[in-house]
């Protein structure tokens, strides 16, 4: 199930937009505000966030900006403006996607559904020599290939591709072993752990990037 984060200063707006994604396959957690937004991103793994914009105390550009400053997870701007001006600062704040209301519930799930899916199958992700290649299924640092398990492959992968966001263990088994594995937290750990000697030994440097977040799960920083 893809989760996503609702941000919108209004009970009744957020209820709305759960009940009609929810069927779609969306788990929808909601934030009343900018601050709390913020702090469920520090905590918990998300694929989207859909962040309106007209919120007191941080309106949903401010919020924006700080979203970027930790993360590059996909936004839609969702607000009652829609003039050009207030469109293009959006986008210039780094969302990726604006939609208006009041919107059309079958063009705003496309418009969730088409930046889910141009954000998940980057075919190569570089970081500092190091080079994940999804269609090789292979890792190399430099010139040496470093041998991964095809779990660890994927664990490697999600984690790159979402960087500074934190996965929580539970999304971990969720999205490499599958819904109904009765794999538990532990097998993660020792994922984790057997990555980070494997790419160490070649001579990256993982711990710098690849970060435990204690009681919750783990990140790559960027």
């Amino acid at each position: 199930m893809t989760r996503i984060l609702l941000v919108d200063d209004e009970q009744r707006m957020l209820d709305l937009l759960a009940l009609y994604l929810t069927p779609h396959g969306f788990r929808c957690d909601q934030a009343l505000n900018g601050f709390q937004a913020l702090e469920l991103l520090e905590r918990c793994s998300y694929e989207l966030v859909l962040l309106d914009v007209m919120m007191k105390d941080m309106d949903g550009f401010d919020t924006c900006v700080k979203i970027r400053e930790r993360s590059n997870i996909p936004v839609i701007m969702l607000t009652a403006k829609d003039q050009k001006q207030d469109i293009l600062q959006g986008l210039k704040l780094g969302a990726d996607d604006y939609v208006s209301k009041p919107f059309d519930e079958e063009i705003l799930l496309a418009r969730i559904e088409a930046l889910l899916r141009r954000g998940d199958n980057p075919k190569e992700i570089a970081v500092n020599g190091l080079v994940w290649n999804q269609e090789s299924h292979q890792l190399h640092y430099g010139q040496l290939e470093i041998q991964l398990t095809p779990k660890e492959f994927k664990l490697l992968g999600l984690l790159l591709k979402r960087p500074n966001q934190v996965y929580e263990r539970e999304d971990l088994l969720e999205l490499v072993w599958g819904y109904d594995s009765e794999t538990e937290g532990r097998t993660i750990d020792s994922h984790v752990r057997n990555l980070r000697e494997k790419i160490r030994n070649k001579g990256f440097p993982i711990d710098t990037h690849l970060k435990t977040i204690w009681g919750v799960g783990y990140r790559w920083e960027k």
